[in-house]
């Protein structure tokens, strides 16, 4: 297991908790979110969007495939053949991605979370696949690259049922309130703390949305069944967000980098209002 430590550029992180008002989600879950890190929308989207859904990010998923097929090992990072398949960037090929992420319902979850000026940061497809060979290790979204302010937000969509036996979300409650922790790189992908015996496994049905920060601890264990589970994550971020990357030379000071202003980071919400694509 690796050691409960900050990450060393974590160095005087606070928590704020949230105070509204609030268009679309409720006190409960407002309350959840700050104190646990996370809450779930169930049945968010119907069966028609998500088969839709799935049929927008198939072309991704098939070029992921292909690249993995030429990957030593089929492995790249925490992506595998016989893991996950992980496809970033729908919303560059789909005219459907581009309308799902900005949706009302994700729309105003994040408008209440992250404020009235909103940018998409990051989308992918993540399809797990039967009888997988590893799980994704504990981490925080955060801990990948290192994102300044580091509480964004992760709307963690279910395309089909996802269940403790193909690899649901699990947190760790309340560790958000930390701020980034140390990772640790392996084989298979960053690895941060993470306990088992602590967790809470998330299990909900096709449609529903995990909502987590990117600072929630979180894991999948592998699909022991014979389907794949698809998820699709999609992550905002405030607009004045930037990315922190280290230098080669580690005794260098971090480049601080804007994530960029293009296709991928689509304004959300500016000013309040939310932006229908």
């Amino acid at each position: 297991m690796v050691e409960l430590n900050l990450h060393p550029w974590n160095a005087a992180f606070t928590w704020v908790d949230h105070h509204g008002p609030f268009s679309t989600i409720s006190a409960a879950q407002v309350r959840a979110f700050d104190e646990l890190g996370y809450f779930v929308v169930d049945g968010a989207f119907s069966p028609e969007i998500m088969a839709e859904l799935d049929h927008a990010l198939a072309p991704g998923d098939a070029r992921a495939k292909e690249f993995l097929a030429h990957a030593p090992n089929g492995r790249f990072s925490v992506a595998g053949l016989d893991t996950q398949v992980v496809a970033p960037h729908a919303v560059t090929r789909s005219e459907f991605a581009r309308r799902f992420v900005a949706d009302p319902k994700l729309a105003g979850i994040a408008r209440d979370l992250v404020g009235p000026d909103v940018r998409l940061y990051w989308e992918q497809s993540v399809y797990k696949q039967p009888h997988g060979a590893e799980p994704v290790l504990w981490h925080q979204d955060n801990g990948y690259t290192y994102v300044d302010p580091q509480a964004y937000l992760t709307c963690w969509i279910a395309i089909t049922d996802a269940t403790t036996e193909n690899g649901c979300v699990a947190v760790m409650p309340g560790a958000h309130r930390r701020g980034t922790l140390a990772h640790e790189h392996t084989p298979i992908g960053e690895e941060c703390w993470g306990d088992w015996a602590r967790a809470v496994e998330v299990p909900v049905t096709a449609g529903s949305i995990v909502v987590f920060s990117s600072l929630t601890p979180h894991a999948t264990k592998r699909n022991r069944t014979d389907a794949v589970r698809k998820a699709y994550i999609v992550q905002y971020a405030p607009p004045e967000a930037i990315a922190v990357r280290a230098e080669p030379c580690r005794e260098a000071a971090p480049r601080r980098e804007p994530l960029g202003d293009d296709d991928r980071r689509a304004w959300i919400v500016r000013a309040g209002e939310l932006l229908t694509s």
